[in-house]
């Protein structure tokens, strides 16, 4: 295994892990905005008022981009498992 196919494959790695992660931690920020502007609007200073939201929003979010990640993470399993044999050699 060369140097440079290791990088590769570490880039892509970082690339996918970055792909995974956006949608989920998009949606909490957004969703943290909201109620952080919600709070300062109402003066409502409950550290606990953002979970909630925060939870249902990021349930909602696994639930519509989640066969999309996973299809991802399966896609590139399957590269990394298929390129063992030229590896080896």
């Amino acid at each position: 295994m060369t140097p440079e196919s290791v990088l590769t494959l570490g880039q892509q790695a970082l690339q996918l892990a970055l792909l995974l992660a956006a949608p989920l931690l998009l949606v909490s920020l957004a969703v943290g905005l909201l109620v952080g502007v919600f709070q300062a609007a109402t003066q409502i200073n409950e550290m606990t008022l953002s979970f909630i939201p925060k939870l249902l929003a990021m349930a909602a979010t696994l639930m519509l981009a989640g066969p999309w990640m996973l299809q991802l993470l399966i896609e590139f399993t399957r590269r990394l498992l298929e390129s063992i044999p030229a590896v080896a050699h």
